[in-house]
């Protein structure tokens, strides 16, 4: 009797992490399309503008060590499905407090409207709700992939966040045009609550999904698949020593300063690309949302692409290093096309431009990947959460810094420069830092002894 083929189920599994994510960019990215037009209710400036939109990081980023060391220790479906929930519960409120009225003075005579204080706090709460979220993504990619398709599996969930502008640029450019800006948040609770009955259904550990077979059990587990998920670990507790010995590996602290300055490209994207048209390119709202689509669908072919590319690299022999830094050499290297968008005003060779430059962006951003090859076992939620902090700081700086910028010189020359320059600082990071990649051994933490 022929041996049973192998179910598919961990496609199904990546489908829905790449909804759920999707959902979650789609959260950051509603905060800048909708941007154009609260800032005219709130009376806001471009400084003000930048710390709004800077407000989910400060919390995203504080809470990734402590979020990823929960998944570690009560299982990824229960904590990630709790983080839908809240989210969704937060965005909605986003919206009524765009019904606050009054305002705020400060010691200093600065005074600031109720309502900017209120979706500061919320997009705070949300930043803490949805830490677990990239963890999560990359805890499920090590269970249920093997290594030589982990590239990919990696590279489609990261690259919901070009689909969400695709998705999400054109749908809410239109409903805030249409109805406001407030119908946006209440229709991104709507749809978060409705994915989070999607993840509870779905997610499984590998071994316990009713919908799986023992074939791809077996080529999950001979191709490196960790196939945990959900089970509580018995890891080694958070604490700062584990944390300093994670940052002070040569190959992990180039890993994480080469995912700061990729996030960076993409937080221009998701907070002040929306402004850029409107303010360069003279776009309105819904012509806005809807021409950030084309570079976001690039972002999003790019970002298969690299992970595709990846994992045939590797599948043809080639070692884990070069398999994984050849496409973000590239991929950065295109990226820093942005900067010629300051040689240029047409509309439609700046969005060409752009298109390029995030078509890159996304062919090089396997970070994810690489932490899903080189986490030691037990530790690949509190690696990553360790990863997405150092990354997600750019989520603070880059809104600041572009609104400081923008504020100073009234145009977007300089704020373009600065992040096709950290596009080359991430070449610099993976090919000068971080060194051969390899997972590692709690030994090379100096962990043996503790275990």
């Amino acid at each position: 009797m022929p041996e049973p083929r192998p179910t598919k189920v961990r496609y199904l599994i990546l489908a829905a992490l790449f909804a759920i994510s999707s959902f979650s960019y789609g959260d950051r990215v509603v905060l800048s399309i909708t941007s154009i037009a609260f800032t005219r209710d709130l009376h806001l400036n471009a400084i003000q503008l930048g710390y709004l939109l800077s407000g989910f990081s400060w919390a995203y980023v504080v809470a990734q060590l402590p979020s990823g060391w929960m998944l570690d220790r009560f299982g990824t479906k229960r904590i990630y499905g709790v983080a839908i929930l809240l989210w969704s519960a937060l965005a909605a409120a986003v919206g009524f407090a765009g019904y606050l009225h009054g305002s705020l003075t400060l010691k200093t005579g600065t005074t600031i409207g109720t309502a900017f204080v209120a979706i500061f706090a919320l997009r705070l709460l949300s930043g803490l709700a949805q830490s677990p979220v990239f963890p999560g993504n990359g805890r499920v990619v090590a269970a249920w992939f093997p290594s030589t398709e982990r590239g990919m599996a990696s590279a489609i969930f990261n690259s919901s966040q070009y689909f969400s502008v695709v998705l999400f640029g054109p749908l809410m450019g239109w409903v805030a045009g249409a109805y406001g800006w407030k119908q946006c948040f209440w229709l991104l609770g709507l749809i978060g609550l409705m994915l989070a009955l999607l993840w509870f259904r779905v997610i499984h550990d590998v071994k316990a999904h009713p919908s799986v077979n023992a074939a791809e059990i077996d080529t999950i587990e001979q191709g490196g698949g960790l196939c945990v998920i959900g089970i509580q670990s018995a890891g080694p507790k958070l604490t700062w020593d584990i944390v300093f010995r994670l940052f002070g590996t040569r190959m992990l602290f180039g890993i994480y300063l080469g995912q700061y300055c990729i996030v960076t490209l993409t937080w221009f994207f998701l907070t002040w690309f929306p402004v850029y048209l409107h303010q360069v390119l003279h776009l309105s709202l819904p012509k806005a949302g809807l021409a950030s689509a084309l570079p976001a669908f690039c972002g999003f072919a790019g970002g298969v692409l690299g992970g595709i590319t990846s994992d045939r690299l590797l599948a043809a022999g080639k070692s884990v290093s070069v398999a994984r830094k050849t496409p973000i050499v590239i991929g950065m290297t295109i990226a820093m096309s942005i900067m010629l968008c300051n040689l240029t005003t047409s509309p439609a060779i700046v969005i060409g431009l752009m298109s390029f430059a995030f078509f890159g962006k996304g062919f090089g951003a396997l970070g994810w990947t690489v932490i899903s090859d080189t986490s030691p076992r037990g530790m690949v939620g509190l690696n990553g959460g360790l990863f997405n902090l150092c990354g997600n700081i750019a989520g603070i700086t880059t809104p600041i810094l572009i609104g400081y910028l923008v504020q100073r010189t009234g145009n977007f020359r300089l704020a373009l420069m600065f992040v096709g320059i950290t596009a080359l600082m991430a070449i610099i990071s993976y090919v000068v830092v971080t060194g051969p990649i390899r997972r590692l051994t709690p030994e090379d933490l100096g962990l043996a002894a503790t275990r």
